[in-house]
């Protein structure tokens, strides 16, 4: 969808058909859902929070590579749908964020935002909440997505947007082993 930004959004998530479906929820650097999230299972590192393998910029966190930015192969959504699209940048994100207006509403019996371009246009993204260890959380309360952008402050996080009925906020505080759902952009 054209919204009048810098890039178009996807109509829905990864693993969704419509766009008030939640989709499939995702490791941050990961392309494919899974039962468990948490270190122990998490793809970019050793078992726990100081052995990370990829994206990290600090050394007492693991091996340090000064990636901040996912790499096509770790992005689920050109890994899952192939094409233009991909996940959406920090910046993107706020993007989105700052010049859109967001409304709390309801589509088809789930909660989530309205996103309104400048244009008029819009997206829905529902509340699908977040994956913590084998449990699913917030459902219909919070919305939780991810951006392609790691946090130089601490490697344990990522960039994302995170919304209830409240608030829209630009966040980071959701280690990256977290199950979260994605919306696509392309060019």
């Amino acid at each position: 969808v054209d919204l009048g930004l810098s890039v178009k959004w996807a109509t829905y998530n990864i693993g969704a058909s419509k766009p008030e479906e939640y989709g499939d929820y995702f490791a941050w650097g990961e392309t494919e859902p899974k039962d468990t999230y948490d270190w122990s299972t998490y793809k970019w590192c050793n078992g726990s929070y100081n052995t990370q393998t990829k994206y990290n910029t600090i050394s007492s966190y693991g091996t340090v590579d000064n990636k901040t930015t996912l790499e096509p192969e770790d992005d689920a959504a050109r890994t899952n749908w192939g094409g233009s699209w991909r996940m959406p940048t920090d910046k993107e994100w706020t993007e989105l964020r700052t010049e859109c207006t967001w409304t709390w509403t309801t589509q088809n019996g789930e909660n989530g935002r309205k996103v309104t371009g400048p244009n008029g246009n819009s997206i829905f993204l529902p509340a699908a909440g977040c994956r913590y260890r084998s449990s699913l959380l917030y459902v219909g309360s919070y919305g939780y997505y991810w951006s392609s952008s790691l946090t130089t402050e601490n490697p344990n996080d990522a960039w994302y947007m995170d919304f209830n009925s409240d608030n829209v906020l630009r966040n980071y505080y959701v280690i990256r082993y977290f199950g979260q759902p994605v919306r696509p952009v392309c060019d």
